[in-house]
C-alpha cells in the first residue's frame, strides 16, 4: 500500500512536470499548472517550489490573472509562516482575502483566514488566532466543506491544549478526526492522532500517548510522507525521555532534527535542541544541558515564539538551580511566570511556580516556597499532570520536614511514592512494550502484503507466458510446486529452530534475573538498611537506599532489553559493588576501561559481568583479613571485547578443595550457558575462562570474559528532549 500511494504521488508530480514542459504559453492554464505542481512538491523540494511560485507570479501580473495573483500571495504567506516572518505573512494573507472577496472565491477566503490564525498562533496570540480560525470554520460550514471545518477544529484544539484546557482540546481533536474520516482525509486523521497523543503525553499517560503516535506514524509511512513526521518523531522521543529510556529517545529526536534542518523549520529545531538539553540533564551533564536550552531560547526569542520562550526560560532555570546559580534561576523563573501568564499557558505556569518554590526552599524562605508549590500542585491536579503532581508532592514533603510539620511531610512523601509507582509501574511498562510489538508486527504484516502483491503479479505474468506451450506450463507448475514445497519445509524448520532458540534464551535470562534478585540478597540489603536506621545513620541510610533502588531498577530495566550500552552495564556493576561495600568497606575495587573503548558505542547483552563480581564478593575472601581487592578491566583487541575480573582472595582451587567442591555458582553456570547461545545470535565468539592466580605466583582468581557485542556507528551514538 505504501509503495502504491507513493508511486501515485510521484506519478502526479511527473505528469504535471511533463505537462508544464509541453505547455509553453504564458496564460492562466500555465499559471494553474505551476501552482498545482508547487502544492505537490512544497514539502519535498523547497527551492524548486519557490521558483515555480515566482514564475506563476510573473505570468499572473503580466496577463492580469487575478485568481493567480491571489493564490500566489496566499502561498507566499505560508512560506513566510515557515520562515517565522509572521507580520509579513499576515499582511499577505489579508491582501489575498481582499482579492478572493473581489472574485467571490469563498474557499480562498477561508484558507487565508486560517493562515492568519496560524500566524497569530505561532506568536502565542491565542485570542486573535481563535477569532480567525472561527471565521474560517464559519465560511466552510456555509460551503458544506467538512474537511475545512475539521481543519479549523484541529487548530482550535491546539490552542486549548497550549492553554491547558485538555477537555476542550480532546473534544476538538476528536470531532476533527471524525469529520476527516468521513471525507477520507488520511493526513488529517494522522494529525488528529498525533495531537491526541500529545495530550496523553502531557498527562503522563504514556501507553495511550504511544498508541496514538504509532497509529499516526503508520498512516504517514503508508502515504510515503516521512518528511511530515518531524513533530511526531519528537513527541515519541519525549515520551521515551520521560520514561528514562534515553537510547530510544535519541533515535526518534535525531530523526526529527534531521527532517527539521532540511526544512529549515526554526520552531521544530528549537524543540529538538530543548529535548537534547533535557536528556543531558537526565544524564547529569548540566553544562551541555544548559548550552542546548540556551540555544533553543535564542531561536525562540528571535522568532518571538512566546510559548516556546516560556518553556525555555523554565528549562534554563531548572538547570541553573542544579548548578547552584540560584539568583539567575530565580530571575528566569519570574520571567517565565510573566510570559506564561500573558499567553495563558497553565502547564508553563505550573512549572514556573514549582521552580520558584524550589528557589525559595533553597534560600530557606519556607513560607514563600510553600505558597508557590501549592499553586503549582493545584494546577497539576486540575490538569491531571502526573509527573508534576509527583514533583510537587516530593517538594511539599521536604518543605514540611524543614518547617517541623512531620505529619504532613510523611503524608506528601507517601503521595509522591504512589504517583511515582503509578508512572513506572509494571502494568504501564507492559502496556508500552505491547504497543511497541503490535506496531512492529503491523509493519511486518504490511511488508508481507507488499511482497504478496509483487509475487501475485509475477505469477500472473508468468502464467500468461506459459500459455504459449502446454509443455512449458506443465513444467512450470511442477517446478513451482516443488520449490514451494521445499521453501515451506525450509521455512518451517527455520521457524522451529528459531522458536526453540528464543525459548531457551528466555528461560536462561529468566534464571539469570532470578539468580540476581535472590530473596537472600534483598533480605540482607534491607537488614543492613534497618540497622542503619536504628543506629540513626540518616545520611548513610539515605545513600544506601538510593543505591539499592537504582540497582534494582537498573537490573529490571536491563533485563527487558536484548542489548544495553556498555556504559549502562558498567554503571550497574559499579552500583552493585558500592552497595555491597557501603556497610563496612570490606574491600577495595576498581573499574578501568581502555582509552580506545567508547562505552557509548558498544552494546552487549545485559547482566554478563555482575555474576562473576558477585562470586568474588561472596567466595573469594573466605577467612581472609587485611587488604582485599577486586579489579575489573575492559580491553578491545583483534575485534574482541575482553573483560578481566581479578581478586586477591584464596583462589578458585582452594574453594574446589573445600566443602563446596560439588557445588557451583548458579549465576556463573547460567551465564556460561547463556554465552554459548549469544555467540550464535551475535555471530561473535563469547566465552569465559576461570583460573587460579597461583599459576602466576599471585593470590586470588582471574576470570576472563570475551563478550559478544554490537558496535554502533558514530551517528548512532549521538546524545539528545522537548
Amino acid at each position: 500500500m505504501c509503495t502504491i500511494i507513493l508511486n501515485a504521488q510521484n506519478k502526479k508530480i511527473d505528469s504535471l512536470t511533463i505537462e508544464l514542459e509541453k505547455y509553453k504559453a504564458e496564460d492562466s492554464i500555465r499559471v494553474n499548472l505551476l501552482i498545482e505542481l508547487y502544492y505537490e512538491i512544497q514539502d519535498l523540494e523547497i527551492e524548486k517550489a519557490r521558483l515555480l511560485l515566482n514564475e506563476a507570479e510573473t505570468i499572473s501580473k503580466k496577463i492580469n490573472y487575478s485568481t493567480g495573483k491571489a493564490d500566489v500571495i496566499y502561498y507566499k504567506g505560508h512560506i513566510d509562516v515557515k520562515k517565522s516572518n509572521y507580520k509579513e505573512s499576515i499582511l499577505k494573507f489579508k491582501e489575498a482575502i481582499k482579492l478572493y472577496r473581489s472574485l467571490n472565491n469563498s474557499k480562498g477566503e477561508s484558507y487565508a483566514n486560517n493562515g492568519i490564525g496560524m500566524a497569530y498562533y505561532y506568536q502565542s496570540d491565542f485570542a486573535n488566532a481563535i477569532v480567525y480560525y472561527k471565521k474560517s470554520a464559519e465560511i466552510d460550514e456555509s460551503l458544506n466543506d467538512l474537511k475545512g471545518v475539521a481543519g479549523s477544529l484541529n487548530n482550535m484544539g491546539n490552542i486549548y491544549a497550549d492553554q491547558g484546557n485538555y477537555v476542550e482540546a480532546i473534544s476538538n481533536y476528536t470531532r476533527s478526526k471524525e469529520l476527516k474520516l468521513k471525507v477520507k482525509d488520511t493526513m488529517g486523521v494522522a494529525r488528529a492522532y498525533t495531537n491526541i497523543g500529545s495530550i496523553f503525553g502531557e498527562q503522563g499517560n504514556y501507553p495511550r500517548a504511544l498508541e496514538n503516535f504509532n497509529t499516526a506514524v503508520d498512516i504517514y509511512e503508508k502515504l510515503g510522507l516521512s518528511n511530515h513526521t518531524a513533530g511526531l518523531m519528537l513527541n515519541i522521543g519525549m515520551v521515551y525521555d520521560n520514561l528514562g529510556n534515553v537510547e530510544k529517545a535519541l533515535i526518534y529526536v535525531n530523526k526529527a532534527l534531521e527532517v527539521s534542518k532540511k526544512q529549515n523549520n526554526q520552531i521544530t529545531i528549537a524543540i529538538c535542541l530543548s529535548v537534547k538539553g533535557s536528556i543531558y540533564k537526565t544524564q547529569l551533564n548540566y553544562v551541555n544541558a544548559l548550552e542546548e536550552f540556551q540555544k533553543a531560547l535564542q531561536i525562540r526569542e528571535s522568532i518571538n515564539n512566546k510559548r516556546g520562550i516560556g518553556i525555555s526560560l523554565n528549562d534554563v532555570a531548572d538547570v541553573q538551580i542544579l548548578v547552584n546559580q540560584e539568583t539567575k534561576a530565580l530571575k528566569n523563573f519570574k520571567k517565565a511566570e510573566v510570559v506564561n501568564q500573558e499567553i495563558g499557558s497553565q502547564i508553563g505556569l505550573c512549572r514556573s511556580y514549582l521552580g520558584l518554590a524550589r528557589c525559595f526552599n533553597s534560600q530557606k524562605q519556607y513560607q514563600k516556597a510553600l505558597n508557590y508549590v501549592l499553586k503549582s500542585q493545584e494546577i497539576a491536579i486540575e490538569m491531571k499532570l502526573l509527573e508534576l503532581q509527583k514533583e510537587t508532592a516530593e517538594l511539599l514533603s521536604i518543605i514540611y520536614k524543614n518547617t517541623g510539620d512531620y505529619k504532613k511531610s510523611l503524608t506528601n512523601y507517601q503521595q509522591y511514592k504512589i504517583l511515582n509507582d503509578s508512572i513506572f509501574n509494571k502494568e504501564n511498562i507492559e502496556k508500552i512494550t505491547q504497543i511497541e510489538y503490535e506496531y512492529k508486527y503491523k509493519q511486518a504484516l504490511d511488508s508481507a502484503s507488499l511482497r504478496e502483491l509483487k509475487l501475485t503479479k509475477t505469477v500472473l505474468d508468468t502464467s500468461q507466458d506459459l500459455k504459449k506451450s502446454q509443455r512449458n506450463l506443465f513444467l512450470g507448475v511442477v517446478t513451482f510446486l516443488i520449490i514451494t514445497l521445499a521453501l515451506g519445509i525450509i521455512i518451517l524448520l527455520l521457524k522451529l529452530r528459531n522458536e526453540k532458540s528464543k525459548t531457551q534464551n528466555v528461560i536462561i535470562e529468566q534464571k539469570l534475573l532470578r539468580s540476581q534478585m535472590t530473596p537472600h540478597f534483598i533480605f540482607n540489603s534491607l537488614s543492613v538498611l534497618q540497622g542503619m536506621i536504628l543506629n540513626k545513620e540518616q545520611k548513610k541510610s539515605v545513600s544506601y537506599l538510593s543505591k539499592f533502588s537504582k540497582l534494582l531498577r537498573t537490573i529490571l530495566e536491563n533485563s527487558r532489553d536484548r542489548t544495553v550500552l556498555l556504559s549502562q552495564e558498567l554503571i550497574a556493576v559499579e552500583n552493585y559493588l558500592a552497595l555491597q561495600n557501603l556497610e563496612n568497606e570490606s574491600y577495595a575495587y576498581t573499574i578501568s576501561v581502555e582509552d580506545s573503548i567508547d562505552t557509548s558505542s558498544f552494546k552487549i547483552p545485559p547482566m554478563l559481568i555482575q555474576p562473576f563480581v558477585e562470586n568474588a564478593i561472596e567466595h573469594a575472601f573466605v577467612n581472609q583479613r587485611g587488604n582485599k581487592t577486586i579489579n575489573i578491566k575492559l580491553t578491545y583487541s583483534n575485534e574482541k571485547l575482553i573483560c578481566v575480573i581479578k581478586d586477591n582472595g584464596v583462589g578458585i582451587d582452594y574453594l574446589k578443595e573445600g566443602k563446596n567442591q560439588d557445588k557451583k555458582s548458579l549465576s556463573t553456570t547460567i551465564t556460561a550457558e547463556r554465552l554459548k547461545i549469544l555467540s550464535k545470535d551475535f555471530k561473535r565468539k563469547g566465552s569465559v575462562i576461570i583460573k587460579d592466580r597461583k599459576k602466576y605466583n599471585e593470590l586470588g582468581t582471574i576470570v576472563t570474559l570475551i563478550l559478544p557485542y554490537i558496535k554502533l556507528q558514530s551517528d548512532e551514538s549521538i546524545n539528545y528532549r522537548r
